[in-house]
């Protein structure tokens, strides 16, 4: 839970609505396989970087680092190839066989830009996934079917506020992916 005048904030690609549709099968599906607690549509995403809990105070440089980077960054397409589970946090997910260039130099550009900015980043790999299930009990897996697909334009700055029946996720600010610098389109939601 974050601190008062916290958030608990990260980075999210969003697949768009026919992406949706196969990953809510794809979820339903995991949960007849491996049982557990299938992920609500609205929750589907990927998160570019995870920053836990961020004072309110620090939201303009997160803005600013962001922008900077959307900036420069073009548009790509996410590729979700691959089923997989991990026992220790039973999480059943959905992620790539082999990542994009472009995703590795966003994700990368911004935890570059954020670190500069005074954000820590996480020390583990950067492995880009969709969690479909949480609490999942694997015996087997599900088969992927066709890769998930989606071309993402933005990217999105989101707080997630952890409730007994799962994380509210509400987007507080989206920048365009421009390939080059155009100034700032973006705005800010508080």
């Amino acid at each position: 839970m974050a601190e008062s005048g916290s958030r608990r904030l990260f980075f999210a690609l969003w697949p768009d609505e026919a992406a949706l549709d196969r990953l809510d099968a794809l979820a339903r599906t995991g949960v007849e396989c491996c049982g557990g607690r299938r992920m609500r549509r609205d929750t589907l995403h990927v998160t570019l970087a995870f920053l836990g809990a961020v004072h309110e105070a620090r939201l303009p440089l997160l803005v600013e680092a962001a922008g900077t980077v959307a900036a420069e960054a073009p548009p790509f397409e996410v590729v979700l190839d691959r089923v997989g589970w991990w026992p220790d946090n039973h999480i059943l997910w959905l992620g790539c066989t082999s990542m994009p260039s472009r995703h590795r130099r966003l994700h990368d550009a911004l935890v570059q830009a954020l670190g500069s900015a005074g954000f820590p980043s996480e020390t583990r790999a950067y492995h880009p996934h969709l969690t479909l299930v949480r609490r999942a009990q694997c015996l087997s897996l599900p088969p992927p079917g066709p890769p998930v697909r989606w071309q993402t334009q933005e990217f999105s700055l989101v707080e997630s506020r952890l409730q007994g029946d799962g994380a509210r996720y509400r987007v507080l600010n989206h920048w365009p992916l421009e390939g080059r610098r155009r100034g700032s389109d973006c705005f800010v939601i508080t």
